[in-house]
């Protein structure tokens, strides 16, 4: 049987021991770069120099593994590990990070195409995949995460390398030129599975792209006062909020989905977007839409130990549940929800999301329904994921290991998710 350990029980646990760890620099961090670090590689690519995430770690002795189909190595991973690395060394002033968060922006930027957009993946001979389905140079997934750890990139280099903070600039422009020519017409609504949804968001529907953009566009309209940008968020913006679905008494108690009728947990980044807009343009439509999200569907995934995705349609005037699967959950699915709640306390300053977020952290620590340590403090891997109780996958690639360090880095910012975090480990242990 399942022993799980409810939001309300760890708030009540971290009170408890509370006494003996009021003082922050007695918790000693759990970030752990060992295994990240162990797959950055840096590169030379007709004698340019770069670095890059090398996709695959696989059980038992973790050595680098290719895919076929796509290659050694992606943009995907690489954005997101700059993006850690630029985070590491403002926390640590560590040189290492600084080095590799530059070299993997300068991968980005050699993977940029001529359109404007960001081809994914190279083969073990550094040349790039053009052709594979999740390679090409198209509006996607990669494309919105190279412009989010570009404009990160462009910020953190301003004052430090201005020279190659201009070369991240003209990328940048170079893409949201590709971006601006690709913008809907008008905002049509269409009816799906009796769901009224905006078809103006990437892929038509796409809110968890179109939030991962809007994070990346936030901070390219604020150092350009880009009008065309800025109208653009707001649609996009409204677009996600259209997506929300069910409320504080009804399935799906206001979670946003992630594309048509479909909702799944990994990147699903819509609260955090809106929250983050909300700092920008000050809405409290876009706050209150992502505070009932936080408030009523994390509080069910927490309390109920998650899931991987639901599919929903709407039947006289009531939500059904179409579909609905538990497995398989991963790191990719916790981190975007403690981003959102960290960002829900620096908007309201209300600790019960602080606290909410270190719950929801304990995920990587054995409050899973395996019950199982997901993320090694000792060596920095992360597991790929649990596919039931009794099974985990024990992989570590880059993905899970980036989002893993991402949302320890998060939590322990934090001191009071910080506290909840290490309590429940201590007393697991």
């Amino acid at each position: 049987m399942i022993v799980r350990i409810t939001y309300f029980c760890l708030i009540f646990l971290s009170a408890a021991l509370k006494c003996s760890c009021q003082s922050k620099s007695s918790l000693l961090s759990m970030i752990n770069t060992s295994h990240l670090d162990y797959l950055y590689e840096e590169i030379k690519v007709s004698g340019k120099s770069m670095g890059i995430i090398h996709i695959y770690s696989n059980y038992p002795d973790y050595k680098w593994i290719d895919d076929a189909d796509e290659g050694i190595a992606c943009v995907d991973d690489a954005a997101r590990a700059a993006q850690f690395y630029m985070k590491h060394f403002n926390l640590t002033s560590k040189e290492t990070s600084y080095k590799k968060t530059k070299k993997l922006l300068e991968f980005l930027i050699f993977m940029q195409s001529d359109n404007g957009y960001f081809y994914n993946f190279i083969w073990s001979d550094f040349t790039i995949n053009k052709t594979f389905k999740t390679s090409k140079a198209k509006p996607d997934w990669w494309t919105w995460r190279a412009i989010t750890a570009l404009t990160d990139g462009y910020s953190f280099f301003q004052n430090r390398d201005s020279a190659f903070a201009s070369i991240i600039n003209n990328s940048l422009n170079k893409t949201i030129t590709s971006v601006k020519s690709g913008l809907p017409v008008k905002k049509e609504i269409r009816i799906i599975n009796g769901l009224k949804q905006p078809v103006w968001l990437p892929s038509g529907t796409a809110a968890d792209q179109a939030a991962l953009l809007l994070l990346g566009l936030i901070s390219y309209s604020t150092s350009t006062n880009d009008s065309l940008i800025s109208e653009y968020i707001k649609d996009l913006s409204e677009g996600i909020v259209m997506m929300q679905t069910g409320d504080a008494e009804m399935f799906p108690f206001g979670a946003f989905l992630s594309w048509q009728n479909l909702w799944h947990a990994y990147g699903n980044m819509q609260s955090y977007a809106l929250l983050s807009l909300f700092e920008f343009c000050n809405s409290n439509n876009i706050k209150e839409a992502a505070l009932t999200e936080i408030n009523n569907f994390y509080k069910y995934l927490s309390n109920n130990l998650y899931l991987n995705s639901f599919t929903v349609s709407k039947k006289l005037n009531k939500y059904v549940v179409d579909d609905k699967s538990i497995f398989p959950q991963i790191a990719y699915g916790i981190r975007p929800m403690v981003y959102a709640c960290l960002k829900a306390f620096d908007v309201t300053k209300d600790t019960i999301y602080a606290e909410q977020a270190g719950v929801i952290a304990t995920w990587l620590i054995g409050n899973n329904l395996a019950k199982k340590q997901m993320y090694n403090i000792e060596n920095g891997r992360c597991y790929d994921g649990i596919n039931s109780e009794t099974n985990i996958n024990l992989n570590s690639g880059a993905e899970s290991t980036i989002e893993a360090l991402l949302t320890v880095l998060a939590v322990e910012r934090n001191p009071i998710s910080k506290r909840i975090f290490h309590n429940y480990l201590k007393r697991t242990n």
